[in-house]
């Protein structure tokens, strides 16, 4: 089962300013025309802007003003990358990247290669990325992985730097022979062991399913499935009993699921339910019976509900099981006759376990208190009577854990000096409340030792956009700031998805002023409860999440002293009004519709990171972007600085020494950053370096 955190994830991501009405309609004629001239005007700003880097001059001009000011952080910057190349190294794992296990035979993948072993045999080369001569990258890598029933085929999807997937098969008997590239293909299944079924990725949407018959190399791919709402996207699962392909198309706010029988795949899919406004459902199968996790119910948060296969429209759907208010369903698992429901409340992991046959009672599982993220064993997950999953958080590497079902108890399978880290960190969850009276989550981690922690410096976490929650992952390169005395903050704003789809509900559309008011607030508790102050604060986003720290720097930069960005979504306005991108059309049901809607057009102007940016005291920002990112354009981020450069330049007059504003282009078109290891480590180092010289500390003379 897919995470029920978001019902695809491709991002471009989230936003949110002050109170405004979007119930305000058109009153004549005359402001319509007003209306659509003003959108008019935009759009040839736009085309105007596009030309202009056509010649490259913009980007030549930031590359040469980064140019400018990079010495004052390039010694610091090279000596972070060691300490963090020292870290990583401390945390690396020796194990290869375990894949998966089919009846005996084992596939991973490591350094660039995919293999498989028998259990106590020696490993056998599959496939190798140097093999494949189609790649113009050094940087591609091996991601999804699926083995034929029989195991007579492999398929793999390869990823390069610049989004672009291609699905590899390989014949795997007598020995390893690679029999089909199909260029594009984004998500796989198998059917039966001469069946592929996979998706085409185009421009960033995925809209139509082919299959492709193995035995006769003639055999061209058939198109059996064609979306034709571009708000959709289309994505291939398995049902975890290995009955059925499930063809996914969701929006940001519907779905449709149609059935691929693995043993006939020559039928025609059949659809479990159309597509209604406001429904979205996943589907999996147990026992000739639809298990089906939806919001249908009247509290519009999941439910399980099932039916018979062959009664699968909502009519006849009946409940098993309700998620309770305030709880993030994260994920749903199967095994023997039991479900495991994976939840959390205000950050606290729980399992709910119960029989299918008979859903009460519920047992409820507490999982350990420092436990942030969890990760299913998926290898294990069918075991009859067990659940394996790993544990992590931002301060503990991952630690295995099994839950027996028959004993009703919790294992820890790591030893217990795994968890040294745990002793050494403290985590902190507080509540702060927002400008309605509503409690925002705020996740906190430091050193247990660390005193006098309202002059520590503090890295604010937020995100706030599609119903997803912050990553909570181990990251090794954080230790390096936690040891140097920092206090990470994580803030759970609407918009975000951790209390559960009411509370991305409350922050989306209409509602999105709500997640910078949330940040705002957060920050005023943090510092209120003694956790660091303005000056030696900084915010950390990426993609989405920029809509609200650069809500935040327009609202109240007094808050904060610097800032990081990866890929921010800054230029909201000018981007939905362009319907020609891959992206707008899909996007409306997360921030609405300015060109048909004044009021959203006035809402989103009001709000818009770009379209707020005044002369006043900025904090130092320091936007990472990549060339040629199809999310978010560079075109964007480019008008963003250079008016955000100029408000501060005006301010400077006045008010004394400006801000460093620095745009950092990358080349590449990766939205998520490099993949390149070295180079991922170098871009750290480059904000670690940026935020210790602007939030001007101490390292105590053992920097260069």
């Amino acid at each position: 089962m897919h995470r029920v955190v978001i019902l695809f994830q491709k991002i471009k991501l989230s936003f949110q300013p002050r109170c405004f009405s979007t119930a305000e309609t058109l009153s004549n004629s005359w402001a319509f025309h007003r209306f659509a001239k003003s959108c008019k005007h935009l759009e040839k700003g736009k085309r105007n802007l596009c030309q202009t880097l056509n010649n490259q001059e913009l980007v030549q001009a930031e590359l040469r003003y980064y140019k400018s000011k990079s010495p004052k952080y390039c010694k610091l910057e090279g000596w972070f990358k060691k300490r963090l190349e020292t870290i990583c190294d401390r945390y690396a794992s020796s194990n290869n990247s375990f894949v998966m296990a089919m009846n005996g035979i084992e596939y991973f993948e490591d350094d660039g290669c995919i293999y498989r072993k028998l259990q106590k045999g020696s490993p056998e080369l599959v496939l190798c990325l140097d093999q494949l001569q189609f790649l113009q990258s050094n940087d591609a890598q091996f991601q999804r992985i699926r083995v034929s029933p029989d195991q007579k085929y492999l398929a793999s999807s390869v990823r390069t730097p610049s989004d672009e997937s291609t699905c590899v098969v390989v014949k795997l008997d007598p020995k390893p022979l690679v029999v089909h590239v199909l260029p594009r293909a984004f998500s796989f299944e198998w059917a039966t062991d001469n069946s592929l079924f996979y998706t085409i990725l185009e421009k960033l949407q995925s809209h139509e399913v082919y299959r492709l018959l193995l035995g006769d190399p003639r055999t061209a791919s058939e198109m059996v499935y064609k979306e034709n709402d571009t708000r959709f996207f289309v994505e291939l699962t398995c049902t975890k009993d290995g009955k059925f392909i499930t063809i996914n198309s969701n929006s940001k706010t519907s779905s449709e699921v149609w059935l691929i029988d693995r043993m006939h795949p020559l039928e025609a899919p059949k659809v479990v339910q159309e597509r209604l406004p406001e429904l979205i459902y996943h589907v999996e199968h147990w026992k000739k019976q639809l298990y089906i996790l939806t919001n249908f119910a009247a509290t519009k948060d999941y439910e399980l509900m099932k039916t018979d296969i062959s009664s699968s429209g909502m009519q006849n759907w009946k409940t098993v099981y309700a998620v309770k208010e305030n709880h993030k369903l994260i994920d749903m698992e199967l095994a023997n006759d039991n479900c495991i429901m994976i939840l959390k409340c205000y950050g606290r992991l729980s399992l709910n376990v119960f029989s299918l046959k008979q859903p009460e009672p519920v047992k409820s599982i507490q999982l350990p208190s420092w436990a942030c993220a969890i990760e299913c064993e998926a290898y294990l997950r069918h075991k009859s009577d067990v659940f394996c999953f790993q544990l992590s958080s931002p301060v503990q590497p991952p630690v295995s854990f099994l839950y027996s079902m028959d004993e009703d108890e919790l294992y820890m399978e790591d030893d217990e000096t795994c968890l040294n880290n745990k002793k050494d960190y403290k985590v902190t969850r507080l509540k702060a409340p927002g400008m309605d009276g509503i409690l925002v989550p705020i996740t906190v981690f430091h050193k247990t030792t660390l005193n006098e922690m309202n002059d520590k410096p503090l890295l604010v976490h937020v995100y706030g956009a599609y119903g997803m929650d912050l990553n909570f992952d181990f990251k090794p390169e954080q230790m390096l700031l936690l040891k140097d005395g920092w206090i990470l903050a994580y803030c759970h704003v609407r918009g975000g998805g951790e209390l559960g789809l009411s509370w991305h509900r409350a922050g989306r559309l209409d509602k999105k002023h709500i997640g910078i008011d949330d940040l705002q607030v957060c920050l005023c508790h943090l510092h209120t409860m003694g956790y660091s102050n303005p000056r030696r604060t900084a915010l950390k986003a990426g993609s989405a999440g920029g809509v609200l720290v650069g809500g935040l720097c327009n609202a109240s930069p007094e808050l904060i002293r610097a800032v990081v960005l990866r890929a921010p979504f800054l230029d909201v306005l000018d981007t939905m009004l362009d319907p020609s991108l891959p992206l707008t059309q899909e996007e409306q049901e997360e921030w609405g519709n300015p060109l048909n809607d004044q009021g959203f057009f006035k809402y989103i102007q009001a709000y818009c990171p770009y379209q707020n940016i005044k002369p006043q005291n900025y904090p130092s920002i320091l936007i990472t972007a990549y060339r040629d990112d199809q999310r978010v354009l560079l075109s964007g981020l480019l008008k963003y600085t250079t008016k955000l450069r100029n408000a501060v330049a005006t301010n400077y007059i006045t008010m004394g020494e400006p801000q460093s504003i620095i745009l950092d282009i990358q080349p590449g078109d990766d939205h998520y950053g490099p993949t390149n290891w070295e180079q991922s480590l170098q871009e750290i180092a480059r904000h670690y370096a940026f935020l210790y010289k602007e939030l001007k500390l101490d390292l105590g003379g053992t920097h260069p």
